[in-house]
């Protein structure tokens, strides 16, 4: 259940960071027209992407463990919140955000200026 969970929350990012491209192509085609490197764009498209994900889970984990509560009378064993699988569930999806965001990242920093501009 949590690698399907894992599964969807990385799509969801891809597809999110992928628009976001898509949505910005003028504009990243006009900074690599003035000189931008290629791990700047890369670096801009990541920092958002990341940023989307330290958002979700600065409100999913507070969450998460409020509900421990509510789910423990359902689940065998489940006494309170353990920190090891929080912080290695936590470092996971940030893993899996980052080589899900690597993908649009690399494809905004190979746009062609002159393209981008006649696709407007």
């Amino acid at each position: 259940m949590s690698a399907l969970a894992l599964l969807l929350a990385s799509i969801g990012l891809y597809g999110v960071t992928s628009y976001t491209v898509a949505r910005r192509t003028s504009e990243i085609g006009i900074r690599m027209a003035l000189g931008a490197k290629r791990a700047g764009v890369i670096g801009m498209v990541m920092h958002g992407a990341i940023h989307q994900t330290a958002l979700g889970l600065a409100i999913g984990v507070p969450v998460a463990m409020a509900c421990v509560r509510f789910v423990k009378a359902q689940l065998y064993e489940i006494a309170s919140v353990n920190a090891e699988v929080m912080a290695f569930a936590t470092l996971t999806l940030a893993a899996a955000a980052c080589i899900a965001a690597i993908v649009p990242a690399r494809r905004a920093a190979s746009i062609d200026p002159v393209q981008a501009h006649r696709m407007e």
